[in-house]
């Protein structure tokens, strides 16, 4: 039965603390949501294949996750690659950023770095097809976590667009996608600011 309690404030500034409390009661049960709303999109995402490309965008995120699987990559990496793309059909312009803002409370510093800018370092594998600098992820190269993007994008995303390929099923990464939105968020036992450590070797 959906809660009918509601708050009688129309503008943010006359809500009590009572009210407040109660929205933080509220919005807890929507908060451990997350992780079914984005298993959600990612199915939507089963239904849509990009104008011109041969696999749909759901594909992809599970060519790349199973890619990183392969590779024993830890539970961060995988969902990483999972979503890296959730925000293509919301935010074209940029993705990139849209998922890193979605991962960036529950995962590695590092992941959600290379989530953020893998858009720029994918450049290099077609901007010059456009007349443009595909070298502008050069820019980042005194990051430590620019190794770490060259190789997401290399082994895990830009090889992930064939049709032959035989990718895990949405439903396997289920559980690890729950067991990352489970995670307290912003908890810096888990974001690890300042670590860096790659991807592990390829398999």
């Amino acid at each position: 039965m959906t809660d009918q309690r509601r708050v009688s404030f129309t503008q943010m500034k006359d809500g009590t603390r009572e009210e407040y409390e109660l929205l933080h009661e509220l919005e807890a049960p929507h908060l451990a949501g997350t992780a079914d709303r984005l298993l959600r999109e990612l199915a939507r995402q089963g239904e849509e294949t990009p104008p011109g490309y041969r696999i749909t965008r759901l594909e992809h995120g599970l060519q790349a996750a199973t890619r990183a699987r392969r590779d024993g990559a830890d539970i961060d990496w995988v969902v990483a690659a999972l979503l890296h793309d959730i925000g293509d059909g919301l935010a074209p312009q940029n993705h990139d950023r849209f998922a890193a803002e979605i991962l960036r409370p529950f995962l590695r510093e590092e992941v959600t770095w290379v989530v953020e800018h893998h858009g720029i370092f994918q450049m290099y594998y077609y901007a010059h097809h456009y007349g443009w600098d595909r070298e502008l992820r050069q820019k980042y190269a005194g990051s430590p976590h620019y190794r770490a993007c060259v190789d997401f994008c290399e082994r895990w995303d830009q090889s992930s667009f064939d049709p032959a390929y035989r990718s895990d099923p949405l439903e396997s990464f289920e559980a690890e996608v729950r067991a990352v939105f489970a995670r307290k968020a912003w908890d810096p036992a888990i974001t690890q600011p300042g670590v860096a450590r790659g991807l592990p070797p390829p398999a």
